[in-house]
């Protein structure tokens, strides 16, 4: 019972963290390079409008407009094992969708909130009076001393992608490991229950046992202590 739907679940994850990441660290180090622009309050903005809002609240938003108004995806991601791979992202762009908007904005503010932190440092400092160009200054000399937080933060919200996807998954009726589970708690099947909460917890462990081991890997103080 738990394998077909787990699978689906690390589907529909693996749909939104390919958007997810990619996008929360360009907004990020863009808004870091142009910093109290008008592009930078829009982005942020545009994030705390998506953080105060709840995933079901989303979700439903997203089904008013792209599927009820606008015919564009189905408000229903009833998928199977014998959905081709094409018409399963179709059918699965709108949760993916909501779980994109709702984990963006924390990755995005953490990865601007990292690089303007080291953005004042000494070294960075001296970069730009090398001569060095502002995007060079960042990808070169600030992103990589950000990567422990920023793997952090981007660890904690894959972990969401896979725990957090409930709500989503509820409204959508998409048939993962969290409807599994929602279904199991109104049957009293205790077993089922079980064993999502222990793939749960296991996923939680797992990406954070990874953040620590990047931020180790990725910080020469920490990797060669004196």
């Amino acid at each position: 019972m738990v394998v077909p739907r787990l699978r689906n679940t690390l589907f529909l994850a693996s749909m939104a963290a390919l958007v997810a990441v990619p996008l929360s660290l360009v907004l990020g180090i863009s808004t870091a390079l142009y910093r109290n622009s008008f592009y930078d309050r829009s982005v942020n903005m545009a994030t705390l409008t998506t953080i105060s809002f709840p995933e079901f609240f989303v979700a439903y938003i997203l089904i008013l407009f792209l599927s009820s108004l606008y015919s564009v995806f189905p408000s229903l991601a009833n998928v199977d094992a014998d959905t081709q791979f094409g018409e399963r992202i179709y059918r699965a762009a709108l949760p993916a969708l909501t779980l994109t908007l709702v984990i963006v904005a924390h990755m995005m503010r953490m990865t601007r909130a990292a690089i303007i932190n080291l953005l004042a440092s000494p070294y960075i400092q001296m970069a730009r009076l090398s001569g060095a160009s502002p995007t060079e200054v960042i990808l070169k000399h600030a992103l990589p001393n950000a990567w422990a937080p920023i793997a952090t933060v981007i660890a904690f919200n894959l972990a969401y992608l896979v725990v957090g996807v409930v709500v989503v998954e509820v409204v959508f009726v998409y048939p993962g490991i969290g409807q599994l589970m929602v279904d199991a708690v109104a049957s009293r099947d205790i077993p089922v229950v079980q064993g999502c909460a222990l793939i749960f917890a296991m996923t939680y462990i797992l990406l954070n046992l990874l953040a620590d081991i990047i931020g180790i890997v990725t910080n020469p103080r920490l990797l060669h202590p004196k």
